[in-house]
């Protein structure tokens, strides 16, 4: 490759680790060199609006529409993406087929008191700006109160410590990168809460056209966690999912087999539907398909307003 390639990122400091990540993942796999490759801060909507949740303004792609606006712009020539946060649907245009190794998907607690949930004072106050992590908390623990809490890490540990919050809840794939696993109260099992799709997966987007670079992607594609991250974003693709949709899903695998299960709450988070079913590896776009259309039955379209 004769030209340098621009690799866009949101400017947070958990992003731009992860851009480095996928810069690293390049370097070690092809034979393009690091002055090649150019990182490009970004700041997205996401970034801007703090004081709302993300369904009340746009939704999901607060955070990748400005990125892929680049991206489609050609002033970038790849995005890097946390998967989670990505919309189901895919942008016309663009490519999501590549996927670095997943980091632990986990969830964890961050609590003021260092104490564990189940030890946390009655009524206490968790920050959370999701539907899904409110409703599994208080499937654990009904006396909680679920606080809107939105920011980048440091400014939701800063808002904890100023004691607006007894404690948080944040992915543990988020605390690993930025290294500040000393903070975490408890780590919570995927059977305790099933995290949001894509939890813990770097997603690396290009156009599909630039035959260039998906040469270059394909070299650092984790074939696992593509069969992984297919399989739980096709449940989303099903249902149609967005913001407000309070769905956790969570793929492994298992030598050929990979196994997914997933929950989806109604709108009030008062009915929880659950479903788990395995397949052949290579069958992992249907088996994600598969479940999705289980729960749209099994829920009655009660998760939708």
């Amino acid at each position: 490759m004769n030209k340098k390639i621009t690799i866009g990122s949101r400017g947070s400091k958990l992003a731009l680790i992860y851009a480095q990540k996928a810069k690293d993942k390049i370097i070690q796999n092809t034979n393009i060199k690091d002055e090649d490759i150019i990182i490009k801060e970004i700041t997205t909507k996401g970034d801007q609006v703090q004081d709302m949740r993300l369904s009340e303004v746009g939704g999901k792609g607060l955070f990748s529409t400005n990125i892929e606006k680049e991206l489609q712009d050609k002033k970038i020539d790849i995005a890097v993406h946390a998967l989670k946060d990505m919309p189901a649907i895919e942008t016309v245009g663009l490519r999501t087929n590549t996927f670095l190794k997943r980091n632990d998907p986990r969830e964890i607690l961050i609590a003021q008191s260092g104490k564990k949930l189940n030890e946390l004072k009655i009524n206490s106050i968790i920050g959370t700006s999701s539907y899904r992590r409110e409703f599994q908390i208080k499937k654990i623990r009904s006396d909680i109160n679920c606080k809107l809490i939105r920011g980048n890490v440091d400014t939701r540990i800063k808002k904890l410590n100023d004691g607006l919050y007894d404690a948080i809840i944040l992915s543990y794939a988020g605390i690993k990168s930025l290294e500040i696993e000393d903070k975490i109260t408890e780590i919570f099992s995927i059977e305790e809460i099933i995290p949001s799709a894509g939890q813990g997966i770097i997603a690396l987007q290009c156009r599909n056209n630039d035959i260039e670079i998906i040469s270059v992607l394909d070299e650092i594609n984790d074939k696992e966690t593509s069969s992984m991250a297919h399989a739980e974003r096709n449940v989303l693709k099903v249902l149609e999912g967005d913001c407000e949709t309070a769905i956790g899903t969570h793929a492994i695998i298992e030598e050929d087999k990979i196994i997914l299960q997933a929950e989806l709450f109604s709108l009030d988070g008062k009915q929880r539907f659950f479903e788990k079913k395995s397949s052949k590896i290579n069958d992992a776009r249907e088996l994600g398909k598969e479940l999705g259309e289980i729960l749209k039955t099994k829920s009655n379209n009660s998760y939708k307003r």
